[in-house]
């Protein structure tokens, strides 16, 4: 095999998306920190059993491992880098209030999550710890809509769901846990067949119920069908309402409902969110409450937030204009250098020709070019 022949699914960034995607990154962490999150960033890599802690089968399935050749310890490089950041509130930093946290950095996956998908997504994420309210939902889902539209992102759309639904209707069953995650699989998929085969000695009411929520999608509609054909269990009712709360603050995107769909990590706990945009063959983002996400780590405490790929993000986000750059000869003249190093200060992208480069292609697409007059160096245009 040729030695620049890269795995399967892993691929090299050139300069035109490698300049996007760097874009996108800082416009999404400055947008984060508008609204108050602190950036953090944990190791890519970390003992086995503290990354994999409470994740479930799903991402123990994604985490290439290894040995560690100083301890001999297995370690995992992160698949997902939320239990990572909810270690790092639980332990390094164990504050009793809110804390806001946002992170961006590389995880890498075992298998591909889709036919195309790469296998080493830049994951960027955040956080909120301390607060059970709706409120915190609310902002969370907010600033993922707002770093859509900072990546230049065209129309969105917002599907919402609740794992409390189908965790509140599982709960007066007896399923074993293999038999819990083919119901599952099998209302993600909203296969009917499929549900009732599972769901043979099950309460009757319990599985009309689930038969039920394969049909239960589409607009706001669907919450008062919902309230109207599901067992009145108050979980379920509590979710209904609060979904309707958030879809109701939801602005500059349509709203739909997914009451089956339970597609994402086993740690969440409550409502969930994707958001969806013209062009993007899933979802570009995925978020939702996991209350329990700290309880591995001894702190089990309200946390919600989300996550996406920002290399997803690239195939449908629209490419700001390149700023146009100024080409300067090369030469070694003080009054050169120094007119050089203020333009590059000012902010400006100065591309020195290099000896016997003239005439090659241009870049950076300058606009302007450095030139001396009257033994001064002066911007003209080209």
């Amino acid at each position: 095999m040729s030695a620049w022949v890269l795995p399967d699914h892993i691929a090299d960034v050139l300069p035109s998306e490698a300049r996007h995607i760097e874009e996108i990154r800082r416009n999404l962490l400055d947008m984060a920190r508008c609204y108050g999150f602190e950036l953090v960033m944990p190791p890519l890599l970390e003992h086995l059993e503290s990354l994999l802690s409470g994740t479930g089968e799903a991402l123990d399935l994604q985490t290439f491992k290894l040995v560690d050749q100083i301890s001999g310890r297995m370690m995992g490089l992160r698949a997902d880098s939320t239990p990572q950041v909810a270690r790092i509130d639980a332990h390094l930093l164990n504050r009793t209030g809110v804390t806001r946290l946002s992170y961006c950095g590389p995880v890498l996956h075992a298998r591909p999550a889709a036919p195309h998908a790469t296998r080493e997504p830049l994951q960027l994420g955040a956080e909120i710890y301390g607060h059970a309210g709706v409120e915190a939902d609310l902002e969370i889902l907010e600033l993922a809509l707002d770093s859509l539209r900072a990546a230049r992102v065209g129309v969105l759309t917002v599907d919402l769901g609740d794992v409390r639904i189908v965790n509140a209707l599982l709960a007066q069953t007896a399923l074993t846990p293999q038999q819990t995650a083919g119901v599952h699989a099998a209302l993600a998929a909203k296969d009917a067949s499929a549900l009732a085969a599972l769901t043979l000695n099950v309460p009757v009411v319990v599985a009309q119920a689930l038969q039920q929520l394969t049909q239960l999608y589409g607009d706001a509609s669907i919450l008062d069908e919902a309230r109207r054909v599901l067992p009145p269990i108050p979980p379920i009712h509590e979710a209904l309402d609060q979904l309707q709360w958030l879809a109701g603050h939801i602005e500059g995107a349509s709203v739909s409902f997914d009451l089956a769909d339970l597609r994402g990590y086993a740690y969440y706990s409550g409502a969930r969110f994707a958001v969806y945009a013209a062009g993007a063959p899933d979802a570009l983002v995925r978020g939702g409450r996991y209350d329990a996400v700290g309880s591995v780590f001894g702190r089990k405490r309200p946390a919600v937030g989300f996550s996406l790929d920002i290399k997803a993000l690239v195939c449908v986000a629209r490419l700001a204009g390149l700023r146009a750059a100024i080409r300067a000869p090369w030469g070694e003249g003080q009054a050169l250098r120094e007119a050089i190093a203020k333009l590059r200060a000012a902010g400006e992208t100065v591309v020195c020709v290099l000896p016997g480069h003239e005439s090659e292609v241009d870049e950076f697409h300058c606009d302007r070019e450095l030139v001396q007059r009257d033994a001064a160096w002066c911007v003209t245009t080209i």
